[in-house]
């Protein structure tokens, strides 16, 4: 048997401790001990990039991807994107951004690479509170397991009915939104409803050959979502 391997541990700035791993060809990464994601699972990013790129109207449509992970959302988005597209990707720790670049590039690709895309490292909040109105065509966050209960506090505020609105107005009047949720939160879903016109709630599974769905996406709009 295959030993696991931690390859880097790092404390956050919230003095949570994070912990990079691997067994066997696998990635994962944990928060004080809290499993948050791994290489073997990654089928909902796509599919949250699938969603959020549907339909979009600009030639030259911007992107935000609010938390980096292990780069696979990313990745997606820029299958997707046309060539006059780009992808701003929020990443409030660095060590991420690291881990990607010297452990990931033969398991995502290394969509850091790719021309259209600009890393700042910074609070996904702060990024849309200083964007300029209507800016994004589209926009992802995954940052936390779920808007409730969180792993990290600090991230309330994104899903508070303030934060909504905020995206909301950095948000192209035609835009898409969607949240990467664990699990269902009904209350997070009414509070969406609260804020966009449209809304959609859909069941997404870990990996393609899963028998059942794990986590939940949330879409919202202003515009039609057919």
């Amino acid at each position: 048997m295959k030993p696991t391997v931690t390859l880097d541990r790092v404390q956050a700035p919230d003095g949570s401790w994070l912990v990079l791993q691997e067994h066997d060809g696998t990635y994962s990464m944990r928060i004080d001990g809290v499993p948050l994601m791994s290489t073997n699972a990654h089928a909902s990013e796509e599919t949250m990039a699938e969603l959020a790129c549907q339909n979009l109207e600009s030639k030259a449509p911007r992107v935000l991807i609010g938390g980096l992970g292990f780069g696979f959302t990313l990745k997606r988005v820029l299958e997707l994107l046309p060539g006059q597209g780009s992808v701003t990707v929020a990443e409030l720790l660095p060590v991420i951004v690291e881990w990607n670049r010297k452990f990931l590039r033969s398991i995502n690709g290394d969509p850091l690479e790719d021309k259209r895309t600009t890393v700042r490292e910074l609070d996904v909040y702060d990024v849309i509170k200083s964007s300029p109105a209507r800016h994004f065509d589209a926009i992802l966050l995954d940052v936390d397991n779920s808007p409730d209960p969180l792993v990290q506090q600090g991230n309330e505020r994104l899903y508070s009915t303030r934060g909504l609105r905020l995206t909301q107005a950095a948000l192209a009047p035609h835009g898409r939104i969607v949240y990467w949720s664990a699990n269902v939160d009904e209350r997070f879903e009414r509070n969406l409803r609260s804020v966009f016109r449209h809304v959609q709630a859909i069941p997404a599974k870990s990996y393609p050959q899963a028998k059942r769905f794990t986590h939940m996406l949330y879409l919202a709009s202003n515009g039609a979502l057919d």
